[in-house]
């Protein structure tokens, strides 16, 4: 039944990425405003999951479960009928986000709490498998339906399967509840969620706003781009809220979290790794639908047929990474997840071409999600398996944290990368074309100055077939230019999400290094070195 739930908060982030280009047409808008949706979906989740997993501790964490279940219904329900892009974001990305942060923490708790020793591994395989399951099933199902028929059936399915769990949730066993009833730190939350927004925010908009020099911001700083002041300002805000943290905690005072579980180097590594997989797996899910759709022409159906193998390799490595830990240590296999997906994002920067190759595409999607399910397979694991058992809501809180901030910025910054890399190529693809003359040139880099969307080339050829000023020949070769540009920034997005496999080594080292016994005693955990107790 929990990995149900997994697997239904998986579900339509997974169709929302393979149903980009319908949701474009059907609310009459760009690509960049549905990534803004889907980047404030996991943003409201990233922002309020400590929030969810202290309610956990408040209230019990099988009552918040439930309740969580029934906000992410409503907010299926809505978003099913989402007339405009508005009442989208507010179902999707805020109502059932806040579901969401409510059920998850709770969920990683619930597992935590029903297993011990290498049955508790197993289930969180399974849990990661059902996850995988999730990114199988959406780009499938999920591009079918919006394919054939529209893709608010799938929401409006959720609704049924929410009944479903609500029904069954006798199932789950009581769980002891932490000595004492927490209070509620309003002045964290706050804190909290408007620092993890505004670095968000500042991300997503950078290809918009710029980094330093602006391109076209609401408004300046100073005449420089207002991007990096909102970073720093989110910055500031998190700053704040770890010392008001620290104060609430000396004064006996139960903080939104305890900052004092970050000294554990088994679940600071955890934590991390999580971060950056979730950056990684959001970054490319992306990228990779908007390569098959806008540059290749498949249609949603075609789309998730073409994502199946990264789909079923992760599902499959997901459930069978938990019998790896007879062999290996939980940092081993981590690190061989890492190494797979690295050679799976070189594969994938060979494959992206104009023309697709599908074998060579195929076989790259199947490595990479080899490597995605060998990391979802342990890190659950290694974070609750770290903490003392009054502490897993509170762990669980930061596992998601760390997991939906990763996909915010997966989507934000990768996104963001490929925008800029897009309108970079454009400006020297034209100024190096023969064809184009100097007035059309200076034009076009006005306009990629002012804001370059990533469409379809027939869009653009459209487009500029209806400028008279234009000669057809020159109105070709900025299409060509356009295309190469596209290819281009697509390679240069995969190749960021490899830079980031790099940077996630180090993070590895404080992961637990023995290998698992046959049992393990409930209270157990790992020390602060990462060793095992």
């Amino acid at each position: 039944m929990l990995g149900t739930a997994q697997f239904l908060m998986v579900l339509d982030a997974s169709v929302m990425n393979v149903s980009i280009s319908r949701l474009v047409e059907d609310f009459d808008t760009e690509v960049t405003a549905i990534q803004a949706v889907i980047t404030l979906y996991t943003l409201v989740m990233a922002a309020f999951m400590l929030t969810g997993g202290k309610l956990a501790d408040m209230f019990g964490r099988r009552r918040v479960f439930v309740v969580g279940l029934v906000v992410y219904g409503i907010g299926s329900g809505l978003t099913a009928v989402a007339p405009t892009l508005g009442v989208l974001a507010l179902g999707w990305s805020v109502i059932e986000g806040l579901g969401a942060a409510l059920v998850l923490p709770a969920l990683a708790s619930l597992v935590a709490g029903s297993y011990e020793g290498r049955d508790r591994a197993v289930a969180y395989g399974v849990v990661g498998g059902l996850a995988g399951a999730g990114i199988a099933v959406g780009p499938l199902l999920g591009g079918w339906v919006t394919t054939y028929l529209t893709w608010r059936l799938v929401f409006a399915g959720e609704v049924v399967l929410v009944a479903m769990l609500l029904l069954l949730i006798g199932w789950l066993p009581p769980q002891r509840r932490p000595a004492g009833r927490p209070g509620l730190d309003v002045t964290g939350v706050v804190l909290s969620a408007a620092g993890l927004a505004l670095m968000v925010l500042a991300v997503l908009q950078s290809g918009t706003w710029g980094w330093v020099q602006p391109r076209n911001p609401p408004f300046t700083v100073l005449g420089f781009a207002p991007t990096l002041f909102v970073v720093a300002a989110g910055a500031a805000l998190l700053y704040l809220f770890c010392r008001h943290e620290r104060r609430r905690e000396a004064r006996g005072r139960d903080p939104l979290v305890s900052l004092d579980l970050l000294k554990n180097g088994a679940l600071r590594s955890g934590l991390a790794t999580l971060l950056n997989q979730n950056t990684i797996l959001l970054g490319l899910f992306f990228v990779i639908p908007l390569y098959l759709q806008i540059v290749q022409g498949l249609d949603a159906f075609e789309t998730g047929l073409k994502l199946l193998p990264v789909s079923l390799a992760m599902l499959a490595a997901s459930m069978c990474g938990s019998l790896l830990l007879r062999v290996a240590s939980p940092r081993t296999v981590v690190r061989a997840g890492l190494v797979v997906l690295l050679g799976a994002t070189v594969w994938l920067i060979t494959a992206i071409e104009p023309e697709l190759k599908g074998g060579s595409f195929a076989a790259a999607m199947t490595f990479l999600g080899l490597g995605l399910g060998l990391l979802a397979s342990q890190l659950g694991n290694v974070v609750q398996s770290s903490v003392r058992e009054q502490d897993r809501s509170e762990a669980g809180g930061l596992q998601y944290t760390a997991q939906n901030l990763g996909s915010s910025l997966g989507t934000a910054l990768i996104g963001a990368l490929l925008i800029g890399a897009l309108a970079g190529s454009v400006t020297s693809n034209v100024e190096d074309d023969p064809r184009v003359s100097d007035a059309v040139a200076d034009r076009a880099a006005v306009r990629v100055e002012a804001g370059v969307s990533f469409v379809p080339a027939d869009d653009l050829a459209a487009a500029l077939a209806k400028e008279p000023t234009i000669p057809p020949t020159e109105a070709a070769a900025l299409v060509e230019s356009y295309q190469k540009a596209q290819i281009d920034g697509l390679k240069a997005a995969v190749l960021a999400c490899g830079g980031i496999i790099l940077a996630s080594f180090p993070f590895t080292r404080r992961l637990p290094g023995e290998r698992a016994g046959p049992s393990r005693p409930k209270s157990g955990g790992v020390r602060p070195d990462g060793h095992g107790t």
